[in-house]
């Protein structure tokens, strides 16, 4: 019984369930790549089926089940389980809920990458033994261009012993190797510089790293990964979490079912329902509903804790090690692999010299017999048999056995394409490869050069940027990302390898969706379970970022001044009181007017300068509505309360004015508020009472300003009307409501010797229309609005700007309250020139282009 049970343990640690560190392959997984690369199941093939693969398999080097066989074969070609999957399936190979359809209904090939793992093996790189019949033979280990086992991980349950490895990103595993090559004692830490975590197939996010860590140095350790979420409107008024990657192995019907135990048991609140929308097209979306009033990411917090969203993988690194298991830390596992790359190289260099030796020596013989061809012809002719001819051969032209043997075998019509010229380019070919080989055999550092450049080459053909993102604590809690310090291509080596690492540097780790993911998981405690309705306000930037600020950020919008400090982000567009619990709307360039929650705007701390520096996208709000769809091009021109009841005036690219009555439908979540015409845009839109005043300024610098109330009121499906006559090949340049009591221009001078200034006033910047935009800077002029006469709805106005030579346009134009805050594209406050009482003036040449101004 001892000794039956001794030898079964060993045959399952060594032959069945460890893989090898060199390789990564357990025996099986290693039959089924070096069978198919034998059946020359290549990735420029055709498909074969599965049954094939595996009757050759089980007839030839495996004579086990059929079904475990197909099972790691099915293991090989999933991508949500291998990194880097080394069999190609075409078919139902299974998902993570389901398993695969029958081997009987599925194909196969090699994937590229296992091109990769046979690489060169028939050339005496790796060693054979006999298989279980000793008639055939088999690999010992694969060649293994690529870190297999740290790539695509491995699992494995022994007698005694079992494994469970991670998958990792392939060109940051290959950037830490070539560092250990060149620092044989680097530390771990050193090398986390460049493999700072496992990369998930699927993606995910993992929460610290002191396990990881632990792994790496000791072959032991644990770590938490949670899916990658983030939350969105999905109808008019109810908001979702929504899934769009999931731990490694965790597949979404596994979710949705502790979900439903979750809200069973009441373990889970604020959870309406969860619904599977995952398809092979999009991917992962698990779409969860939130009810109404409470806060998406403490429901996510609840998720995290009682869900699989959140699990925790132990990394268990025993593999086989010159046939004896061993617990590896990374610096370990790197290092057998190298040693394995070398030995490799080694081998593949010797054959390949050995068959250039021979090769030289029957061409050496050639270039002999071809000093006298007909003597040789005719030693042969004049000799009795095919011996006597070998021994004439060899007395009279100074050759050996087997050079004479060679030129016997050689048929007549082989003489006829022999030519002196390419036998000895030839020789000459060989003898430099000889040399090379002999200098690579030589050298270890020649060696291992060889080495790196197939890793860099292998790195550049299979790897891809990193999918999983990493988060570290700090020591306040809080959650940063981590990204590999690997070599970029910038740095000199010029590999592909860093060329993907740096790649992999600039990943998604800033996105929305992780931002959230990482927000509810760095304190879940501390976010409460429903919103609080406490006032607040909305402000959009002229650069499109909202946000929501503190109920003050109002009273610090009305006192600014023309000295207050500037900051990126702080040009105002759109700001309005309203409270957490509320909704408000967006008015888009193509007309629409889209509802959105406030509670979904980030919440930003009040200061004196405004900056909406931290908020989000606006124009990304715009794809959460169901009632109306996108328009491509679309953005957000502004942002309006619902709880003002006062028409919206909107102006358009085309001079056309309308002012919106607030008429809206009940069961949708977005509508047009303007009819456009082809080519139109809306350009701006603003509440106006009928004693406010409302201005156009055209690209010819033609100002047009009348009263609001000459505008009715009209339904959200009208057109609107005529607004100001434009010429020929212009269009409108700046849009823009004033309040009745913002007119007035007030200049006054105190005590202490300032003064200060109020009211509105019109920014035109004077250029060339043909110069390329964003490159001119262009002349300024800043004048108060009430230095222009009012005229009548869908009149010409008056001038604004007067052109200089080589200006025709105004490039830039902007009404509103006084001061004005501009800046460049990239947020870098531009000084704008001080008022100028003269409305037909023709400005102050600017100091870099403006890019926006509110």
């Amino acid at each position: 019984m001892s000794k039956s049970f001794l030898e079964y343990a060993y045959s399952v640690i060594y032959a069945r369930a460890l893989p090898d560190a060199r390789d990564g392959l357990k025996p099986v997984q290693r039959r089924i790549i070096y069978q198919m690369g034998a059946m020359n199941l290549t990735p420029d093939r055709a498909y074969m089926k599965s049954a094939r693969v595996v009757g050759e398999v089980m007839g030839k080097l495996h004579p086990h089940g059929d079904s475990a066989i197909y099972e790691a074969m099915v293991r090989l070609a999933q991508p949500f389980a291998m990194r880097l999957p080394l069999v190609d399936g075409h078919g139902n190979f299974g998902s993570l809920d389901d398993g695969p359809a029958a081997s009987r209904y599925t194909e196969a090939r090699l994937a590229p990458a296992a091109l990769g793992m046979n690489a060169d093996i028939d050339e005496e790189t790796v060693g054979f033994r006999p298989n279980y019949d000793n008639k055939l033979e088999e690999p010992e280990v694969l060649p293994s261009a690529i870190p297999n086992l740290l790539v695509n991980g491995s699992s494995g349950i022994a007698v005694g012993m079992a494994t469970n490895m991670i998958t990792h990103n392939l060109g940051e595993v290959v950037a830490a190797a070539k560092h250990l090559m060149r620092h044989p004692e680097a530390s771990v830490d050193e090398l986390m510089r460049f493999v700072p975590g496992p990369d998930l197939p699927g993606g995910g996010v993992i929460i610290g790293r002191d396990g990881i860590r632990d792994a790496y140095e000791s072959g032991r350790g644990a770590f938490v990964t949670r899916a990658v979420t983030h939350i969105e409107n999905i109808t008019a008024r109810k908001k979702g979490i929504v899934v769009t990657q999931l731990p490694f192995m965790v597949g979404p019907e596994k979710v949705l079912e502790r979900i439903s135990e979750g809200v069973k048991n009441k373990k889970i609140d604020g959870v309406t329902g969860a619904l599977d929308l995952t398809d092979r097209h999009n991917g992962t979306r698990i779409v969860i509903e939130v009810k109404t009033g409470f806060n998406p990411e403490a429901v996510l917090a609840q998720l995290f804790r009682h869900t699989p969203l959140q699990d925790s993988f132990t990394i268990n690194n025993v593999a086989l090690v010159d046939g004896r298991p061993h617990t590896m830390g990374l610096r370990e596992l790197l290092s057998v692999w190298i040693d394995h790359r070398r030995s490799v190289i080694r081998r593949r260099s010797e054959f390949r010299r050995r068959k250039a030796q021979e090769r030289l020596h029957l061409v050496e013989g050639l270039l002999l017999a071809l000093l006298d061809i007909d003597e040789v012809i005719q030693v042969i002719r004049s000799s009795e048999d095919a011996d006597t001819a070998k021994d004439r051969l060899m007395a009279v032209f100074d050759l050996d056995e087997i050079q004479s043997q060679y030129i016997l075998d050689l048929r007549l019509r082989r003489l006829t394409k022999m030519s002196r010229i390419e036998l000895e380019a030839e020789r000459d070919d060989l003898r430099r490869r000889i040399e090379e080989l002999t200098e690579i055999l030589g050298s270890d550092e020649r060696l291992d050069r060889v080495v790196v450049d197939e890793m860099d080459a292998a790195v550049a053909k299979w790897g891809d940027a990193r999918r999983t993102v990493l988060l570290d604590r700090d020591e306040d809690g809080g959650l940063h990302a981590v990204t590999s310090e690997a070599p970029s291509a910038s740095s000199g080596d010029g590999t592909a390898a860093d060329a993907i690492i740096a790649s992999a540097q600039n990943m998604a780790p800033a996105s929305s969706a992780v931002q959230q993911t990482a927000k509810a998981a760095a304190n879940p405690a501390a976010v409460p379970l429903t919103i609080a309705d406490e006032p607040c306000a909305v402000l959009l930037s002229a650069t499109g970022l909202i946000a929501r600020m503190p109920q003050g950020a109002m009273d610090a919008y009305a006192a600014r001044t023309a000295a207050t400090p500037r900051a990126r982000h702080d040009q105002i567009v759109s700001i309005f009181s309203t409270t957490t619990r509320s909704d408000y709307g967006l008015v888009t360039s193509a007309g629409r007017f889209v509802l959105a929650h406030v509670s979904d705007l980030p919440s930003l701390p009040a200061a004196e300068t405004l900056s909406v520096e931290g908020g989000v996208r606006a124009d990304e709000l715009l794809t959460m509505t169901e009632s109306t769809e996108p328009v491509d091009g679309e953005h957000v021109i502004a942002a309006v309360s619902l709880d003002d009841s006062t028409p919206l005036a909107i102006g358009t690219r085309n001079g056309v004015v309308k002012r919106w009555n607030r008429e809206s439908p009940t069961t949708m979540d977005s509508w047009s508020v303007i009819d456009l015409k082809d080519g139109d845009a809306a350009l701006h839109a603003a509440p106006a009472g009928d004693d406010d005043r409302i201005v156009f300024v055209s690209s010819d610098s033609s100002l047009l300003t009348f009263a609001a109330g000459s505008v009715r009121a009209q339904g959200r499906n009208s057109a609107g009307m005529a607004g100001i006559r434009l010429a020929e090949g212009r269009h409108v340049a700046a849009f823009a409501t004033v309040p009745a009591g913002k007119v007035a221009w007030t200049y006054e001078e105190g005590a202490d010797g300032r003064t200060s200034q109020s009211g509105a006033v019109v920014l035109t910047v004077a250029g060339d229309s043909e110069a390329l935009e964003g490159t001119e800077n262009g002349s300024a002029k800043v004048t108060p609005l009430e230095m222009y006469p009012t005229k009548g709805r869908g009149t010409g106005g008056v001038r604004s700007q007067r052109f200089l030579k080589g200006q025709d346009t105004l490039i830039l134009a902007h009404v509103g309250p006084w001061p004005l805050f501009a800046a460049t594209d990239s947020g870098v406050p531009v000084e704008l020139p001080n008022v100028d009482m003269r409305r037909d003036g023709s400005g102050v040449e600017l100091t870099a282009p403006i890019g926006c101004v509110a």
